[in-house]
């Protein structure tokens, strides 16, 4: 069974706001949207973050995709999000059932955030997130 969740996109610049306050920003780099699943072990947080900051998402100079975020010098805004455990296949009203509780979640994405090298916003806030995605490049990564 799959855990830990993430959409990364590769970004020109984002950032993240709570309460109409800008918390984070970057420039370009990747921005890694997170869910954490119920039952997460810190072992999974560790690979996934692994795997992101290897991504080969960045143009060489033949314009393939062959270099990482720190190949490049570039930044990651990590935002925790657990409606990528959003179950919507029964009616319309999503069921979060498989998202991990805050106090099981908050450990893992701040984890996560830490190996990455990670800007980040605010834990369970609302926020607003802005991103200007580069390409557009866009990958689901599940571990």
């Amino acid at each position: 069974m799959l855990h830990v969740r993430a959409v990364v996109q590769r970004v020109g610049s984002a950032s993240v706001g709570v309460a109409g306050e800008r918390v984070a920003e970057i420039g370009p780099g990747l921005l890694v949207l997170l869910g954490v699943r119920r039952g997460d072990t810190e072992e999974q947080a560790d690979r996934l973050a692994r795997k992101i900051g290897a991504l080969r998402v960045f143009e060489d100079d033949e314009g393939k995709m062959n270099l990482s975020v720190g190949d490049v010098g570039g930044e990651v805004l990590c935002v925790s999000q657990f409606t990528l455990y959003g179950d919507a296949r029964k009616g319309n009203r999503p069921s979060f059932v498989e998202a991990a509780p805050p106090e099981e979640a908050q450990p893992l994405y701040q984890r996560v955030r830490k190996a990455l090298g990670a800007k980040g916003g605010q834990f369970g806030a609302r926020m607003s997130v802005e991103l200007v995605n580069e390409g557009p490049v866009t990958l689901v990564v599940e571990l």
